[in-house]
C-alpha cells in the first residue's frame, strides 16, 4: 500500500507529483502506455507556458516536467488504468498488466480529449496546420488563411480570436443552423475577417509538410469543392476522460468531476481531481498545472489527518517498493 497514487501524466498529474514527492509522499504516477504526457505531446511550439520566452516543444516540456517529478522521487509506470475502486479508505487501482496498486489517496488527472473530425489527413497534419486550440496556436498563423470547424460558442470564440492573427478566417458548419448563442454569432458575423461557410463539412485535409487545402462536401446538394488555406482549427468540443469514475464520483452537467469550491476534493474522502477533468472552460497547460498543485496540497492535508499507524504502514510499504 502506498500513500498516494496519481492517475494521469499531463501537466496536472506531473505537477501534483512534484509537490507530493517534495512532501515525501512517495507518489506513484500511472501514465498511459500509449498517450503518456497528455495533449502537449501533440503540440509543437508552446509559447505561453511561463519560463520559456523562446518557446519550447510540447514533448520537450513534458519531458522536463516528468524529469522534475522523478528527481524528487516520483515513481512513473507506463501502463493503463483499467479499473478504480475508490469508495473504501484504501483505494485500489488495477492496471492493464493485471497488477493492483493500493493507496490511501488518489489524484485523478486524466485530462480531456478533443473531439476529432475523423477525416483523412487530420492525424497526419496534427501540429502541422491542424489544431484544436486557437489560444495555443493562433500566433503561428499571422497573415495566414485558416478555417474553424464548428457551430457552437467555442467555434465563434475561436474564429473571433484568430482574427487577431490571420488575414482570413472561414467558419465551417455542417448545417444552416448554428448552436452558438445569438450574441456570439453576431460578434462573429460582424467581423469583416470572418466568412461563414454553412451546409459544409470537411471531408479531407491535404498538403505536403503543412496543410495547404481542404476538401468540402456540400450537405445540401452533395457537391465537393477545394478550399486553399494554411490551417484548420477543430472546435467541435472536447470530452473529459472520466469513464473510469462513472458511478463513483459525482459529475457536473458539463460532464466534469464535481469538486468542493476551488478545492480538488471530490465527494469521496481521499479522492482528488485535477486538470481538465474538472475544468470545462479554460483547458490550458498552465491552469492544469496550477490545479495539480491544489490537488497535491489537498491530498497532503488529507493524509496528515489519518491515523499515524496507517500512514506509517503506507509510508513503509511505499519506500520498500
Amino acid at each position: 500500500m502506498r500513500e498516494l497514487i496519481i492517475v494521469g501524466s499531463g501537466p496536472a498529474g506531473f505537477t501534483a507529483a512534484i509537490y507530493a514527492a517534495r512532501a515525501n509522499l512517495n507518489p506513484l504516477l500511472i501514465a498511459s502506455s500509449v498517450d503518456a504526457g497528455g495533449e502537449l505531446m501533440q503540440t509543437t511550439e508552446v509559447e505561453n507556458f511561463p519560463g520559456f520566452p523562446e518557446a519550447i516543444q510540447g514533448p520537450d516540456l513534458m519531458t522536463k516536467i516528468q524529469a522534475q517529478a522523478e528527481k524528487f522521487g516520483t515513481e512513473v509506470v507506463l501502463d493503463d488504468v483499467v479499473k478504480l475502486e475508490l469508495t473504501d479508505q484504501i483505494k485500489k487501482v488495477t492496471l492493464g498488466s493485471g497488477k493492483v496498486e493500493e493507496a490511501l489517496a488518489v489524484i485523478f488527472a486524466t485530462g480531456s480529449a478533443y473531439r476529432k473530425l475523423g477525416v483523412e489527413g487530420e492525424e497526419q497534419f496534427s501540429g502541422h496546420g491542424v489544431s484544436w486550440c486557437a489560444t495555443c496556436d493562433g500566433f503561428f498563423f499571422r497573415q495566414k488563411v485558416v478555417a474553424v470547424v464548428g457551430g457552437g460558442d467555442s467555434a465563434m470564440e475561436e474564429a473571433t480570436f484568430l482574427t487577431r492573427f490571420a488575414s482570413k478566417v472561414y467558419l465551417i458548419h455542417r448545417s444552416e443552423t448554428l448552436r452558438a448563442s445569438e450574441i456570439m454569432q453576431e460578434r462573429a458575423r460582424s467581423n469583416p475577417k470572418i466568412e461563414f461557410l454553412l451546409n459544409k463539412t470537411v471531408t479531407k485535409i491535404e498538403g505536403n509538410d503543412l496543410v495547404s487545402k481542404i476538401e468540402l462536401l456540400d450537405t445540401v446538394d452533395g457537391s465537393k469543392s477545394d478550399l486553399e488555406l494554411d490551417g484548420v482549427f477543430v472546435a467541435i468540443g472536447s470530452d473529459p476522460r472520466v469513464h473510469l469514475v462513472h458511478g463513483q464520483l459525482e459529475l457536473t452537467p458539463e460532464g466534469t468531476i464535481k469538486v468542493e469550491g476551488r478545492s480538488s476534493r471530490t465527494g469521496l474522502p481521499g479522492v482528488f481531481a485535477a486538470g481538465d477533468v474538472l475544468d470545462p472552460t479554460y483547458r490550458q497547460a498552465v491552469t492544469a498545472a496550477g490545479s495539480g498543485t491544489v490537488a497535491a496540497l489537498d491530498a497532503q492535508h488529507y493524509l496528515a489527518s489519518l491515523p499515524k499507524d496507517l500512514m506509517a504502514k503506507a509510508s513503509k510499504q511505499s519506500v520498500a517498493v
